[in-house]
């Protein structure tokens, strides 16, 4: 095996309002022959400086532009409430294109695709209701509610964000993904509920579970080690069977 080729490529797509920076310790604490490139979408992190993408459909094909070049070897995809859905989009996209698919997919705090609400029930909300949600989340650093200025940098970026979010529309009758898939939950998450989350056994042919963790949206924050090591072992399971199902 060539020693530069990694034995996993993971790349990891953060939620919305975020960035890389939430997940930025995943690197060193996953297994040092993985090869964990975090993303960012544009008008986030390292890509501040470009204009924001607004839909999930059109997010997903630019992502799947910028790794296609990088998927020359066993790869998986992670996503973490928005970067979830928008994972999911570029799974679908790598299949009906027919490039080498994923040999795991890691969701995250995203309920299933039925579970996304009719596009009339969407209605922009209002700054009280907008801080009410994020409070509700987690996630959002106190100084960013406290600091009119911050707040005035971060407010049309979690709207567009979670704009994309509430309007996204899956496909209608799309086949389940021939690819594992992995669910994993917040025990007291009130935006993804762990019940809403079982509906993702039904988009995978070869579904691994539903993990559930103690904590809400972002269980992982304040330590992330309990997730990424369900992490390393769902992936590294679909590895392998990968491998055993390759022709000799």
């Amino acid at each position: 095996m060539d020693s530069t080729r990694p034995a996993l490529r993971l790349f990891v797509m953060h939620h919305a309002g975020g960035s890389h920076l939430l997940y930025r310790t995943w690197p060193a604490a996953l297994p040092d022959s993985w090869d964990v490139r975090l993303l960012d979408a544009p008008g986030h992190g390292l890509l501040l400086d470009q204009p924001r993408i607004p839909d999930a459909g059109r997010l997903a094909d630019h992502l799947l532009r910028g790794i296609e070049p990088h998927l020359d070897a066993p790869y998986a995809l992670f996503g973490h409430s928005m970067g979830a859905l928008v994972t999911y989009e570029m799974t679908r996209r790598i299949v009906d294109r027919g490039l080498p698919p994923p040999v795991w997919l890691g969701i995250s705090a995203r309920t299933a695709p039925e579970e996304a609400r009719p596009a009339e029930t969407y209605r922009e909300p209002s700054q009280a209701e907008l801080r009410a949600r994020l409070r509700q989340l987690g996630g959002t650093p106190d100084e960013i509610f406290g600091d009119a200025e911050l707040w005035a940098l971060f407010d049309p970026i979690i709207r567009g964000d979670l704009r994309l979010v509430d309007t996204w529309r899956p496909v209608p009758g799309a086949a389940p993904l021939p690819v594992a898939l992995s669910a994993y939950a917040g025990r007291e998450d009130h935006s993804a509920p762990p019940p809403r989350m079982t509906g993702w056994a039904r988009h995978s042919r070869r579904f691994l579970g539903l993990r559930v963790f103690d904590g809400g949206h972002f269980h992982f924050q304040d330590d992330p080690g309990p997730l990424l090591r369900q992490i390393e072992r769902d992936a590294s399971a679909a590895l392998d069977a990968a491998g055993a199902a390759r022709p000799a």
